[in-house]
């Protein structure tokens, strides 16, 4: 016999027997369709980035796709603070010291950036002081902004500067400016140098010895960094700098318009002394201190000239052999046109 059901265990309904839409209802079971494509979707990066690239057309092709600056402006430090970069070829100058020594140092600078609620010392103060005299914008940011632009690691404490990209010439339009001047081409090629202050102080020979640029490889070398324009002391922004696709190709292209090739080494078999081509248009190649020059670089140069020094166990770093040829060759120069 089954046990009686409690009362009040079994849920009534107060609506009844559902009754059917009759169809109506059927649009909202339906699929909305495939997906439209990223660049379709206005809300979507893709969406934006075509928008932008169809005012771009509209407007005739005029400025930059979507806004971004134009790269190629001229760019400008301390070697031991930490540098990033703002991802636009921007460079970036983190930590009071450095960003105080590349503004005394008149370094090109585009942005001045302060943390919000940065503690103000003397550093802080001389920061403001120099890029507001200089017209230098200055911007407060964030420090998750700050330290995204100083880069994973880098310690800005607080303020950093933007120095842009440096605008490379191109090495046979150096030579046309030159020989356009009435001037005997003077030059100085990096062959695998790396450190940035040596090539500052090749830029600064150059130009205290009457030097009319300097030639870096695109690839394996230094480029012109706040390190190499603060270790220039504003030579940087007398002496040009062209960059080649290909050093030796370019030496090439050099020797055919005329100029002599010198290679530095210490085992030239051309003592430096008495350089009987210094009247001559020349460029002096500088290998690095470990690898010294290359070996097609070697092949392509027209002499290998060495310094002669009193010590079997010393050698000069690169900056101090171009400084020590440019001068020789700067003296000799004189000599002959008295």
């Amino acid at each position: 016999m089954s046990k009686p059901s409690r009362s009040g265990a079994v849920r009534k309904s107060s609506k009844g027997k559902s009754v059917g839409t009759g169809g109506h209802g059927r649009k909202s079971l339906e699929g909305k369709g495939p997906t439209p494509k990223a660049e379709d979707r206005a809300w979507h990066v893709a969406g934006k980035r075509k928008a932008a690239i169809e005012r771009y057309q509209a407007a005739g092709g005029k400025g930059t796709p979507g806004g971004k600056p134009k790269q190629g402006t001229p760019r400008g430090a301390s070697g031991a603070a930490k540098r990033g970069k703002s991802g636009d070829g921007d460079e970036i100058v983190n930590g009071r010291n450095a960003v105080v020594e590349a503004l005394r140092a008149k370094i090109p600078a585009t942005n001045l950036y302060i943390a919000q609620r940065v503690e103000m010392d003397d550093r802080v103060r001389e920061a403001l002081k120099l890029a507001t005299n200089r017209g230098i914008p200055v911007l407060e940011v964030t420090r998750p902004e700050l330290d995204r632009l100083a880069g994973e690691g880098a310690v800005h404490q607080g303020i950093a500067i933007k120095v842009p990209a440096y605008a490379y010439a191109h090495p046979l339009e150096l030579l046309d400016e030159t020989l356009a001047k009435g001037t005997t081409p003077l030059f100085v090629a990096l062959d695998g140098i790396t450190d940035p202050r040596n090539l500052g102080a090749i830029i600064r020979s150059t130009a205290a010895f009457g030097g009319q640029g300097v030639i870096v490889p695109q690839r394996r070398s230094v480029g012109v960094t706040a390190s190499a324009w603060k270790t220039s002391a504003g030579a940087a922004a007398r002496v040009p700098v062209a960059m080649a696709a290909n050093l030796t190709q370019t030496l090439k292209a050099l020797k055919e318009r005329g100029v002599f090739v010198l290679g530095l080494d210490g085992g030239g078999d051309v003592s430096l002394p008495g350089l009987s081509w210094a009247d001559r248009p020349i460029v002096v190649v500088v290998g690095s201190e470990g690898k010294g020059l290359s070996r097609l670089v070697t092949e392509t140069c027209d002499a290998v000239v060495s310094i002669p020094i009193s010590s079997t166990t010393e050698s000069l770093n690169a900056g101090i052999a171009a400084s020590v040829t440019l001068y020789e060759i700067s003296k000799l120069r004189v000599e002959s046109a008295s």
